[in-house]
This record gives C-alpha cells, structure tokens and sequence, in this order.
C-alpha cells in the first residue's frame, strides 16, 4: 500500500490539513502514529481507511479495510447483534457466519447480554466493544484503529492487544492511534509523527536497551511459536496446516500449536482465512510460553 503526494483541506479555500504525504506500508506492518491534538493524525487515519478521499495524490494498494474511529456513531436504529453481523456481511461473511461472529464478538469482550439492546441504549464502554468488534470481524488485510482502546476495561484491553498481534503476525498491516505511550511498546515497526501538515515516519525504538534499532517482532520468529487458538463452534483442526504443528488441548475447548517459526505466520493465516475462521489467543515464542496458562485476555 503507497501513498504518493497525498495532502487533504476541506473546502476549497481551507487550510491544508496534510500535504505531500508519501508512505509505504508493507503487508505484516504495524504502524503507530503520533502528534499533538489536531496535527492531523485522525485525518491521515481516515485517508488510509478510504473514509476521506485526497484532496491531492494518489493511494494505492488499499487492501480490503476495517476502520474503529475515535467516535462510534451510537445513533444507528438497530441493535448490537444486528449492526455487527451487517458489518460482518460488509467483510465479505455469510449470514450465517456474519451472525455467529457477531454473538462470538460480543461473547469475548464479555458483552453477549448486549447482542439485542439498540446501539443508542448502550453504555459508552459498551458501545467501545461494539466499534472494536466490528473491526475485527472478517480479515481485513489493513486495520485502522483510532484511539480504538479507549473506554475498554483492562481485559478487552488486553484482548485487543493480542488480536493486533495475531493480525500483523498473519500478514495484515495495522495502522494505530492510541494515548498511552505503552500501547504495544516496542512493538511497532515504525512510528509515523504527523507535524507541520507533513508526515514523518521514525524508526520505532528497540524492545530491549543495547538492542538495535528494527522490528524485535520478527526476531522473535526465529524461535519457535506456540500459538493458541480457539475453534468456532463444531469445528475440528484443518488438515495439511502449515509447519505440521504439534497440537494439544489448552483448556476450555482451545488448542496449543508449537511450530517452527518461520511458518508461524503461515499458520496464522490459515487459522485466521477458515470458514468460519478461528480465534487466536495468544502467540508466543516457545520460551516464554506457560503451558499451565493462557494470557487474561484469552478468556470471554
């Protein structure tokens, strides 16, 4: 995905909001954006979203997107389930598959009692889970989250975080916003600074000091992974997975695959492109995985 000489005003006569803005973000990338209040940094999210056209330049090579803004529009007259799996239909899901992850969404950010309560009842931190939701559903190649963790109780927080991980680790590019400068810390590839009307992108800092500047995401695929994922309902493992992993059961119904990693990101993908897809819960190099535990965020 490029972006080349992109700047955009609105109105004729207004102010230029971004100009000559020139990006490349490469499948499997995660990106976080920063700047002051009003650089421009939800501007530039939107462009990459395709919910605002340039003004100037061009983008090209815009994957299939999910956008999360800063601001859910409530108001909608339908109910949560109902929006979610309209949302699912749009990610290109059946009816039946669009329904099911509406209720499995929910069910995870521990909001199922909400699937038939009207958005325009819901609590601001309900409403959070229902903006996130429907961002994660399907597999977008690019996901736009602005300020997407807000509102969030720390354990849909955390559940966040992972699926961020699991969707770069597959292959998918995730562009964020986000207040807190700890949000997935050391874990992006780049860090764009929106400034001046311009955007500037920066080597992102090291996970760990005396490390050299790059993405410790990918070191870490040198060691091998353990990935634990969550099977839609009636569901078995496919056959032929990538790496031939090592499966065995993790508690409440999921299941631990150690592969080699460097076809980590293959099996991802293969778990993630099901029909319906699976739920990943955590991924971790081999090392550091705990067999006697999943992560907080694993459990609905």
């Amino acid at each position: 995905m490029r972006l080349t000489g992109v700047g955009r005003r609105y109105g004729l006569g207004g102010p230029w909001i971004l100009r000559d803005v020139g990006l490349d973000i490469p499948e499997g990338s995660l990106l976080r954006v920063e700047g002051a209040n009003g650089s421009g940094k939800s501007t530039l999210l939107r462009l990459l979203a395709g919910i605002d056209a340039p003004s100037t330049g061009r983008i090209t090579g815009r994957p299939r997107t999910a956008y999360v803004p800063e601001r859910f529009p409530a108001a909608l007259p339908m109910t949560a389930g109902a929006y979610l799996t309209r949302l699912g239909r749009i990610h290109g899901l059946s009816r039946a598959a669009a329904s099911r992850g509406a209720l499995e969404w929910l069910e995870r950010f521990g909001a199922a009692a909400y699937a038939g309560t009207p958005l325009s009842e819901l609590s601001k931190g309900t409403s959070q889970k229902v903006a996130v939701a429907q961002g994660l559903m399907g597999t977008p190649g690019l996901l736009v989250l602005d300020e997407a963790w807000t509102g969030l109780e720390r354990r849909s927080r955390a559940l966040l975080d992972d699926e961020v991980r699991a969707r770069v680790a597959a292959g998918a590019r995730v562009v964020f916003v986000d207040h807190d400068p700890g949000r997935l810390a050391g874990e992006a590839d780049a860090v764009l600074r929106v400034e001046g009307g311009g955007v500037l992108p920066l080597p992102a800092p090291s996970r760990n000091r005396g490390q050299a500047p790059g993405p410790p995401r990918r070191a870490e695929r040198a060691r091998p992974s353990v990935i634990v994922a969550e099977p839609p309902p009636g569901a078995v493992l496919p056959p032929d997975l990538p790496g031939t992993p090592e499966a065995e059961p993790a508690g409440d119904g999921a299941v631990r695959l150690t592969v080699a990693a460097p076809h980590s990101d293959a099996l991802l993908r293969a778990l993630l492109t099901a029909h319906p897809p699976w739920h990943i819960r955590s991924l971790t190099p081999a090392e550091a995985a705990d067999p006697d535990a999943v992560s907080e965020a694993s459990h609905p």
